[in-house]
C-alpha cells in the first residue's frame, strides 16, 4: 500500500464519514445559488493572506463621457424639478416628473443601447441613483427599482432573444413600468416557502389552446407594483402531469405577467414609513400564461432561485448602497455646516466635544460608504460575482446610513424634529427602516448570509469538501474529498503560523503593498486580522460543523469581521486611487482605528462563546495577545470633525454631489449661510473682541460698512436656517371635524 493509499484509507476515509454528519451540507436553494462565476475580494479575505496588489490593481471606478454628460444634464435637470416635501404630501411624483423620467430613459440605464437603453456601467447607474436620492427618496427609489432587481435585469441575463427584442425597448423608453413580485404574504424572508403556485396545463391564449401555466399568487411590499404594467413574478412551478420535457422544471420559476391579463388584481397602496414611492400588494387568480412568458423560456423553468441570486447580487450592491451614500453624504454636508453656523453659549456648537464625536463619525462614515460603493461598482464592472459582497454592502450601508442620519439628527436637535419643507433630513430618517428591511432583511443578511454564504463560496477549500460530501459515498467522492481535505489541512497550518506571528508582532511582519505610504501600518494590521479571521473561522467550522449554521450570533460576529475588512480595504483603495492625499488621511486613520476595534471585539466575542473552551483558549492566546483596542482617539475625532466645518477640497470630496439644485432651497440656504459665516469670521472676531454692538463698532470704525453689511446678512441667513416650519391648524387637521362628528360627514 502506497503512502497515499494508506493516508486515504486510514485517515481520510474515517474523516470523510465523520464529516458527512458534521460539515454543513448544501440545501437545494444554496446549491442553486452557487454559480460557476468568479468570486472576488471576499475570497482573498477568506484566504487569510490577501494579495494587496490585486486590490490596488483593480481599475478605478470612472464615468464615461456619456455618463458624466447625463449627470450634468438630464440628472441635474430632474433634481431641479424635485421638491421632496411636496412629493411626500402629494403621495406621488408629479406627472411632469414621470414624463421626464420616461423621456430621458431613466428606467433604462442598465439596458444596452442596442435595445434603446443608455447602456450605463454599474458605476454610472450608481452615481445617478446617488445624485437623485440626495434630493428625493421617492424619486431615487422610483429610478433604482427598474434598474436593479426586476424584469429588465432578469431578461438581460436569462431572457430569450424574443423576450429581449420585445420587452427591453419598451422598458427602456418607459412604455412599460416593471415591478418584481417576490415577497409572499406568508413567506417573508424565506422566499422558498412561498405559497404562490403555477401549474403546467393547457389553456386558451389568444383564442388557441396552448401549453402554459395557470397561476395563483398573493404578493405584498412590491415597489412600483401599483403603477406597473408588467410584473416579474416568482412562483413555485408544478408539473403534475409531466407535460414539460424537463425533469428539473418544478421549483421556483420567474415569469413575465402583463398586469392587464384577466385574473390579475393590482391592490391598493402601502405607505412605507411615510414615503411616497409607489408600493403595494398584488394578486392573481387563475391567470393563464403561455410557456414563452417564463423568463428564459421553458428551459429555465425551476431555475428561478439561481436567477434571483444572480440578479440580486448586482442590485443589492448598487441600489441601496447608493441611496445610503446619498443619506450619509447629505448628513455630513448639512451637519458640518449647521454645527459651524449654529451658536450656543456664545460659540459654534461644533466646538463642543459631544458634537465633535458625531461630526467625526459622520465624516468617516461618508468617506467609508462612498469608498465601498466605488470598489463594489468597480468589481461589478469587471464582471465579478459579488453575492457575498453585495450582502456586506446592503446591510452595512443601510446600518451606517442609520448611524449617520441619527448622528445628524442629534446635532440638529429641534431643527430636524419639526417636519416641513425646511427639514432636509426628516425623510432620510423616516426611510431608514425601509432600507434596512427590503431586499433581504438585515437581520437575516447579517446573521446567516454574509459568513454563511461566504464560508461556502469563498473559502479556498471548504466548497470542494462540501461538494465531495454531497456527491455520494463512492470512491470518486472519497478521492475528491481527500484532495480537498489535505489541501485544507495545509492551508490551515500555514494560517496558524501566519496568524500567530502577525498577532504577536502587532502586524509588524505582515505584508503591505509597495507604495502604500502612510497607509502601510493599516495594510499590515488588516493582514494580521485577515489571518486571525481565517484561523478562527476554520476552528469554528471544525468544532461546530453543520451546527454553525444555527449558531447565528457566532456567524454574525464572523460576518462582521469580514464586513469590516472589506470596508477598510475599500477605504485604503480609494485613498490610493485619489493620489494618497495627506489631507484625507485622517479619515483613513479614523476608519481603520474604528474597524480594528470592532474586529477585535467581534473576535473576542466569538472566542468567549465558542462551545469548545480548549479551542477558544488556544485561539485567544494565538490571535489576540496584548491589550484592548480602543478605537479612534479624541484628537483624531476632532481632526475629522473639523474637516466638515471648514471649506476645503477634502470637504468637497466628502460631500460631492450634494448640491442645492432641488426646488426645496433649504440646503442651498444652509450652504449660503455657511459660506458667509466663514467669510465673516475675522470681522466677527473683531466685533467680539471689541465687546461692542454692531452699530457701535461701525460708528467708531472698528469694522467697515462692508463688514457690517456682510455680518448683518450672515445673521439674517443664520436666522432663516435655524427657523423651523409651522402651519395653520387647518393645514394639519383637514377633515378633523368629520372625524369628530361622523354624522356630519353623512
Amino acid at each position: 500500500m502506497s503512502a497515499r493509499d494508506f493516508r486515504r484509507d486510514k485517515i481520510t476515509r474515517p474523516i470523510f464519514k465523520w464529516a458527512r454528519n458534521q460539515l454543513p451540507s448544501l440545501s437545494e436553494t444554496e446549491r442553486d445559488a452557487i454559480d460557476s462565476g468568479e468570486v472576488w475580494w471576499d475570497a482573498e479575505l477568506f484566504s487569510g493572506n490577501p494579495d494587496w496588489s490585486k486590490l490596488l490593481e483593480t481599475p478605478k471606478a470612472t464615468l464615461t463621457e456619456k455618463e458624466q454628460a447625463f449627470l450634468d444634464g438630464p440628472c441635474e435637470q430632474l433634481c431641479s424639478m424635485l421638491n421632496d416635501w411636496e412629493i411626500t404630501h402629494a403621495g406621488d411624483l408629479p406627472p411632469q416628473v414621470w414624463d421626464f423620467l420616461k423621456t430621458h430613459n431613466f428606467f433604462g440605464m442598465i439596458i444596452p443601447e442596442q435595445y434603446g437603453g443608455l447602456g450605463f456601467s454599474h458605476y454610472g447607474h450608481s452615481e445617478v441613483v446617488r445624485r437623485i436620492s440626495t434630493c428625493s427618496i421617492t424619486a431615487g427609489v422610483t429610478v433604482m427599482v427598474p434598474n436593479s432587481l426586476g424584469p429588465g435585469e432578469l431578461i438581460m441575463q436569462f431572457g430569450t432573444d424574443e423576450q429581449r427584442d420585445h420587452w427591453l425597448p419598451r422598458l427602456a423608453k418607459g412604455q412599460e413600468i416593471p415591478a418584481f413580485a417576490l415577497t409572499s404574504e406568508h413567506a417573508g424572508s424565506d422566499a422558498s416557502a412561498m405559497r404562490d403556485t403555477g401549474v403546467v396545463c393547457k389553456g386558451k391564449w389568444k383564442g388557441k389552446e396552448t401549453l402554459g401555466v395557470r397561476l395563483n399568487w398573493s404578493k405584498r411590499y412590491i415597489t412600483l407594483g401599483p403603477v406597473s404594467t408588467v410584473l416579474g413574478l416568482a412562483f413555485k412551478l408544478q408539473d403534475p402531469d409531466g407535460l414539460l420535457d424537463n425533469d428539473d422544471a418544478e421549483g421556483i420559476t420567474c415569469a413575465l405577467i402583463p398586469t392587464g391579463l384577466p385574473g390579475v388584481e393590482i391592490g391598493r397602496r402601502h405607505i412605507p414609513c411615510g414615503q411616497a414611492f409607489q408600493n403595494g400588494p398584488n394578486s392573481g387568480k387563475d391567470v393563464f400564461i403561455p410557456l414563452d412568458h417564463i423568463i428564459g423560456g421553458p428551459a429555465y423553468a425551476g431555475k428561478g432561485w439561481m436567477m434571483l441570486m444572480s440578479a440580486l447580487a448586482a442590485g443589492r450592491g448598487i441600489s441601496l448602497p447608493s441611496l445610503s451614500c446619498a443619506a450619509a453624504s447629505t448628513s455630513a454636508h448639512a451637519t458640518g455646516a449647521y454645527a459651524r453656523i449654529r451658536e450656543q453659549f456664545g460659540i459654534p456648537i461644533g466646538k463642543f466635544e459631544g458634537v465633535q464625536k458625531r461630526l467625526g463619525r459622520l465624516a468617516a462614515n461618508a468617506y467609508t460608504l462612498d469608498s465601498a460603493r466605488k470598489l463594489t461598482c468597480a468589481g461589478l464592472d469587471q464582471g465579478r460575482k459579488l453575492a457575498v459582497i453585495s450582502g456586506i454592502m446592503k446591510s452595512n450601508a443601510t446600518y451606517r446610513m442609520r448611524q449617520s442620519v441619527d448622528d445628524a439628527m442629534d446635532v440638529h436637535a429641534g431643527k430636524t424634529v419639526i417636519d416641513g419643507p425646511n427639514n432636509y433630513l426628516g425623510n432620510f430618517h423616516k426611510s431608514v427602516p425601509v432600507g434596512i428591511t427590503v431586499e433581504g432583511a438585515n437581520i437575516l443578511t447579517r446573521n446567516m448570509i454574509i459568513f454563511g454564504q461566504g464560508a461556502i463560496r469563498c473559502h479556498p477549500h471548504l466548497l470542494d469538501e462540501v461538494l465531495a460530501l454531497d456527491h455520494g459515498d463512492d470512491e470518486e467522492a472519497l478521492d475528491a474529498f481527500d484532495k480537498a481535505f489535505w489541501a485544507h489541512v495545509g492551508h490551515s497550518m500555514k494560517t496558524l503560523f501566519r496568524a500567530t506571528g502577525r498577532a504577536w508582532t502587532g502586524g509588524a511582519i505582515a505584508p503591505a503593498p509597495d507604495g502604500a505610504g502612510m497607509a502601510a501600518p493599516v495594510y499590515k494590521r488588516m493582514s494580521r486580522y485577515a489571518a486571525a479571521f481565517a484561523l478562527i473561522s476554520d476552528f469554528a467550522l471544525l468544532t461546530l460543523g453543520g451546527s454553525l449554521k444555527r449558531k447565528e450570533m457566532l456567524s454574525a460576529r464572523l460576518g462582521d469581521v469580514l464586513s469590516e475588512l472589506y470596508l477598510l480595504s475599500a477605504v485604503v483603495k480609494r485613498w490610493h486611487d485619489d493620489g494618497k492625499l495627506a489631507a484625507d488621511f485622517p479619515l483613513v486613520e479614523w476608519t481603520a482605528e474604528d474597524s480594528f476595534a470592532k474586529i477585535a471585539s467581534s473576535l473576542d466575542e466569538v472566542l468567549a462563546n465558542l462551545p469548545s473552551r480548549s479551542a477558544a483558549m488556544l485561539l485567544r492566546a494565538l490571535t489576540l495577545p496584548g491589550g484592548s483596542h480602543r478605537g479612534p482617539s479624541d484628537e483624531l475625532t476632532r481632526e475629522c470633525a473639523d474637516l466638515l466645518m471648514k471649506p476645503s477640497p477634502t470637504r468637497d470630496r466628502l460631500t460631492r454631489g450634494v448640491t442645492a439644485v432641488a426646488k426645496n432651497g433649504a440646503l442651498k440656504l444652509l450652504e449660503e449661510a455657511f459660506s458667509l459665516v466663514v467669510e465673516t469670521e475675522a470681522s466677527r472676531r473683531k466685533l467680539r473682541d471689541s465687546k461692542l454692538s454692531l452699530e457701535e463698532a461701525l460708528s467708531n470704525g472698528t469694522i467697515s460698512e462692508e463688514e457690517a453689511r456682510l455680518l448683518q446678512k450672515a445673521d439674517d441667513l443664520v436666522g432663516k436656517v435655524v427657523a423651523v416650519d409651522d402651519f395653520d391648524p387647518s393645514e394639519i387637521l383637514r377633515g378633523a371635524d368629520d372625524y369628530r362628528h361622523p354624522e356630519a360627514a353623512e
